[in-house]
């Protein structure tokens, strides 16, 4: 009987413990949805412009 207990709890927890996960990844979905919807709303890209940048250090001779 004991260990049938044991067994009732540990799925209870694990049942627990997924649900828990399940949240914690909808909340950080949530979070980059809101982010993006941010970045959509903001003005047009300006740092992403098209021209290339110079290297940042000379080169070798």
């Amino acid at each position: 009987m004991y260990e049938y207990e044991f067994q009732q709890l540990r799925a209870a927890d694990l049942i627990r413990r997924a649900d828990h996960e399940r949240q914690v990844r909808a909340a950080a979905r949530a979070r980059r949805a809101a982010r993006r919807e941010a970045a959509e709303g903001s003005a047009e890209h300006e740092s992403h412009t098209r021209r290339f940048r110079r290297p940042r250090s000379t080169r070798a001779a």
